[in-house]
């Protein structure tokens, strides 16, 4: 592909607040960006009239509204159902890219193995890199401490590289990888399904890249969900992650012996 792609942004939103304003003027004002596709998950009826209105406003932009709450995977399959883009750009509600990032990010996809995922720089309102952004290939021994899972606190490359797993909060994929990967697993509700994909990926002999030259800023907990909920998603993420990716006898073993430990301290953190 010579030319360069269009582009669906793929927002879900589930009571965001005020910072989904910013994340959709901003994917509005960039030149790459085609297309727009919101899943109002649930939002309070006066931000409900906002997005109808920025919708009626604004060209290329769709809002997906069921009355239901179906969950960040089964909404981000619905939003990749009706859109129209070559590429796809996973974009939270709460994330505002800088203007120019898709440059960048096709520049990394470009000759990437296939499915290729990449992902962007995530940083917080100091500039500094979050968590998630970049990772290795999540496995039960880095997830208690025996290796390293997050990169964030490693140096920083110059350029793109090979990573385990981006964030789900800010990434890009080709329509054709995507529905190569059956898209996101619908069995997860919230948290650990974009390290599902990355590692789905991967197995199936694509890429997961990370692209420091593109960024976003991203909030973060804006939504008013109780965190005793996403903790408790955080942890069935887990254990279903785990059921799936455990290799060979050893760390089958230490999953079903260790997530339940861990389940419970997600459980009941605050």
């Amino acid at each position: 592909m010579s030319e360069f792609p269009t582009i669906t942004a793929l927002v879900v939103t589930y009571h965001t607040g005020p910072r989904l304003h910013e994340c959709l003027y901003a994917l509005k004002g960039d030149p790459d960006v085609t297309e727009i596709i919101v899943v109002d998950s649930g939002n309070p009826p006066a931000e409900q009239a906002w997005l109808d209105r920025f919708a009626a406003t604004t060209a290329g932009v769709s809002i997906i509204r069921k009355g239901d709450n179906p969950g960040f995977a089964v909404a981000m399959n619905r939003a990749a159902e009706i859109a129209m883009g070559e590429m796809y750009l996973a974009c939270n509600p709460d994330c505002v890219i800088k203007r120019g990032a898709m440059q960048p990010l096709v520049a990394a996809w470009r000759g990437a193995p296939a499915p290729a995922i990449v992902g962007g720089r995530i940083f917080d309102l100091h500039g500094v890199e979050e968590r998630g952004a970049r990772r290795n290939t999540l496995t039960i021994w880095n997830a208690i401490g025996l290796g390293r899972w997050a990169l964030d606190r490693t140096p920083a490359p110059a350029g793109p590289v090979r990573v385990g797993a981006v964030s789900g909060a800010f990434f890009l994929i080709h329509r054709a990888d995507y529905e190569k990967l059956g898209g996101f697993d619908e069995g997860y509700f919230l948290h650990v399904e974009d390290v599902d994909l990355c590692r789905r990926a991967i197995e199936a002999g694509g890429s997961v890249t990370y692209q420091p030259l593109a960024g976003a800023l991203h909030y973060g907990s804006t939504s008013d969900a109780p965190g005793a909920m996403i903790q408790r998603h955080k942890a069935d993420g887990l254990k279903r992650y785990f059921r799936k990716f455990s290799k060979g006898l050893p760390e089958k073993l230490a999953a079903a012996l260790l997530m339940p430990l861990i389940g419970f301290a997600l459980r009941h953190r605050v």
